[in-house]
């Protein structure tokens, strides 16, 4: 990982709780604090030292560098460590395991997800270099880089420190920056800085890709600038002690410094207000910290009275905080040399907060609401832990939606098909755009999907089918056990809007089925077991011999009723021994008429074999037909697509034999037994009037099974008929007829 980043903001560390950062997930508590930096240090000295990145910067004094720029911002020594671990991961052969195993999993997985932002950035400022139509690929990478924040947020910080480290290094070593990289610094880098609050990383940013991209304007300022310099700050001192002591006297404590302009923002005033260089405001600009909010009105209202305030040049961003959170007063007054200055009147949190951003409320310990070591924060301090890196959060989503406004939005290039939402401890989640608070369950957890049973979008509760937006936060009440509703799959009501959440609930529904049909499998084998007196038979072992994976497998078919039961009987009751010399089953002598094989079957190329027609599939011409040997019965006659059959056939094909349909004597009717199954609602009449469209078609009845099942929708019926035909190409008909009574659900030839 060769990153390309940048400098040593030199400011002392802000007390806060940035200072008291927890120990890294896996680290030891002897290795907090200074011992724990000194420790990573140590570690990657020996691997960094004389190595170059590619930019031509010695890597550890890169990583040396970002360390100091975290601590100027009030980073732990936790967080400076992982500078100088995520570049010594470039030369180890795992760098993941030797990480984790020396420092701990939060390091490992920190150094993961910046080697793999590193490599999705440089693969998109590659594709810069083929032109701007490649807009699609910046988007996604911002959207990439979004998603490795909100695992880490750390990850932020790193990248904004290693970037401006890199900015420095070709400052300070007065070679071209790339193009590319600067422009990406100022479109991408400084916006986020920006975003964060963390304005001695964005100023800075700002003006070293100003320096690179436009050198000439950059001089320019600068020479302007300069020239005046010595004049300027003397006149700044002058109104800093002026001020401050008019404030103290007036019963207003406050310490008043001296700002100065940088030169990129300097430079976009004049462009943006078309202002010569004597007109910008703020080139001279005091900034008043005092003790709470009534005191920074109070002190307003003394500046005001004390100097001439400019009109129209004031800003109250304490009632009105601007989108990255940052508060203070701006106004413009005139000095006694009638010439202009800004002040800010701000709190010292706000100051805090102003100058180093998202780091002066790193609260979350930098690995989110339960700490490190997975030792859990409580109550108060909990719910604090979880708004400050929402906060967060929100502000690079913000920034994401900042980015696309700026990105020419082509059918490639939108960021309207995604959202990002919260967890109740601001993990954040990306669903589709329009998703629903079920779609966010099952995207947390399958198990959580299907339990769902009411959400809370902020705090307030909120219809299943409510759709989502950016940056809120979704709790989900589940009930203890239970499963999807069908109505979540009826798109009309708006439920689901993710394929991927969709395809889960269809599961569920035919895992039920399929137990279902099981279960009722199950109970025909085990009551045939019964009958034949082997309950003791191992069901496990029983679908083995019978050829199956597992006993599911098979109760699944004989629920299906697409596996007889008969072959489960021919197993439990073994055949009489064979013949002494092995020759084939017993041979009978055809009937006296000579007219076929019993039920008009004969077999191909064999005269005087015993023929049945077999109980299971019960054929009839004009059927496709097959032929078994049996041992004792003769040749057992089959449909071709009968599963006993082709079970048989594949088990024993040497048994298998051509048979057809033989002649019928003109002085007898054909008559076949043929099963039909019906399922169909419970009704009075219903088995009057199936038999009534049987005897119309002149078809006996020669019986009839029926059970009742149960289903999610309520009782149902299934029957068996049992009816005789000389064709069953007729059949088909007569099924039709039956189809159309009232009640019937469905029909079918067994």
């Amino acid at each position: 990982m060769r990153s390309q980043l940048g400098p040593d903001g030199a400011t002392a560390p802000i007390v806060s709780l940035a200072g008291e950062l927890a120990t890294p997930p896996g680290a030891r508590p002897a290795e907090d604090g200074a011992s724990g930096l000194a420790r990573a240090r140590a570690f990657a000295e020996p691997l960094l030292a004389g190595r170059a990145l590619d930019t031509g910067e010695d890597a550890f004094d890169h990583a040396e560098g970002m360390a100091a720029l975290l601590a100027g911002i009030g980073g732990a020594p936790s967080l400076q460590a992982a500078a100088y671990l995520v570049y010594a991961a470039d030369y180890l052969q795992r760098p993941e395991e030797v990480v984790e195993k020396a420092f701990g999993a939060s390091y490992a997985s920190l150094v993961t997800l910046t080697r793999r932002l590193v490599q999705v950035q440089r693969a998109a400022r590659e594709a810069q270099v083929m032109g701007t139509a490649r807009q699609a690929e910046q988007t996604e990478r911002v959207r990439k880089m979004l998603l490795a924040f909100s695992k880490d947020l750390r990850v932020v910080l790193l990248r904004l420190a290693s970037r401006l480290q890199t900015l420095r290094w070709y400052a300070a070593s007065k070679q071209g920056c790339p193009a590319l990289l600067a422009a990406e610094s100022a479109q991408v880098f400084a916006p986020l800085a920006n975003r964060l609050g963390i304005w001695q990383f964005k100023w800075e940013l700002e003006d070293l890709a100003f320096r690179f991209l436009q050198p000439e304007e950059y001089k320019r300022i600068a020479r302007l600038l300069a020239e005046k310099r010595v004049e300027r700050e003397a006149g700044v001192e002058v109104v800093r002690k002026q001020m401050g002591a008019d404030l103290q006297s007036h019963g207003v404590p406050a310490v008043v410094y001296g700002r100065p302009k940088h030169i990129y923002s300097i430079w976009k005033k004049m462009q943006g207000k078309h202002l010569p260089f004597d007109r910008v405001m703020d080139v001279r600009a005091l900034r008043v910290v005092v003790a709470d909010v009534p005191a920074c009105y109070a002190a307003l209202s003394r500046v005001q009275e004390r100097y001439r305030a400019v009109a129209a040049e004031y800003d109250d961003y304490i009632a009105k905080p601007k989108p990255n959170g940052y508060r203070s007063l701006h106004t413009v007054v005139l000095g006694d040399d009638d010439r202009p200055i800004e002040v800010q009147i701000r709190t010292q949190a706000m100051h805090e907060h102003a100058e180093y951003g998202v780091a002066a409320h790193w609260a979350y310990k930098e690995a989110g609401a339960k700490g490190y070591a997975g030792v859990a924060a409580a109550g108060e301090f909990e719910e604090r832990v979880a708004e400050a890196r929402k906060a967060v959060l929100r502000q690079l989503l913000a920034w994401e939606r900042d980015f696309a406004g700026h990105a020419e939005q082509g059918p490639e290039g939108r960021f309207d098909d995604r959202i990002y939402v919260f967890t109740p401890q601001a993990t954040v989640i990306e669903l589709t755009a329009g998703a629903t608070p079920v779609d966010f369950a099952y995207a947390l957890h399958t198990d959580l999907g299907h339990r769902c049973r009411g959400a809370k979008v902020d705090g307030a509760m909120v219809p299943l089918s409510t759709p989502l937006a950016n940056g809120q936060t979704v709790e989900i009440i589940a009930a203890k056990e239970g499963g999807p509703s069908l109505d979540w799959l009826n798109s009309e009501l708006g439920f689901l809007r993710s394929p991927r959440a969709r395809a889960k609930v269809r599961a569920w529904f035919n895992t039920q089925a399929q137990a279902g049909t099981i279960a009722r499998g199950r109970e025909l084998v085990e009551k045939l077991l019964q009958r034949e007196g082997r309950t003791s038979l191992k069901l496990a072992e029983l679908a083995d011999q019978l050829g199956f994976k597992d006993a599911d497998a098979l109760f699944e078919l004989v629920g299906k009723d697409e596996y007889s039961l008969r072959n489960i009987e021919q197993l439990l009751r073994p055949p009489p021994p064979p013949p002494p010399d092995n020759e084939m089953p017993v041979l009978r002598r055809p009937k006296a008429d000579g007219q076929g094989a019993r039920g008009g079957v004969l077999v191909v190329g064999v005269e005087s074999l015993l023929t049945n027609l077999a109980r299971c599939c019960r054929p009839a011409p004009p059927d496709a037909i097959g032929g078994f040997v049996t041992r004792g019965k003769g040749v057992a006659i089959h449909r071709l697509d009968c599963s006993n059959f082709r079970y048989m056939a594949q088990r024993m094909p040497e048994r298998e034999i051509a048979v057809a349909w033989g002649a019928t004597p003109k002085d007898r009717v054909a008559a076949y037994p043929v099963d039909v199954s019906i399922d169909s609602a419970e009704r009075p009449g219903l088995l009057r009037d199936i038999t009534e469209v049987f005897s119309k078609e002149k078809m006996n009845v020669t019986g009839v099974h029926s059970s009742t099942l149960k289903e999610a929708s309520g009782r149902s019926l299934r029957m068996v008929f049992t009816v005789e035909v000389s064709d069953a190409a007729r059949l088909q008909q007569v099924l039709r007829q039956v189809a159309a009574v009232p009640g019937v659900r469905q029909v079918r030839r067994k």
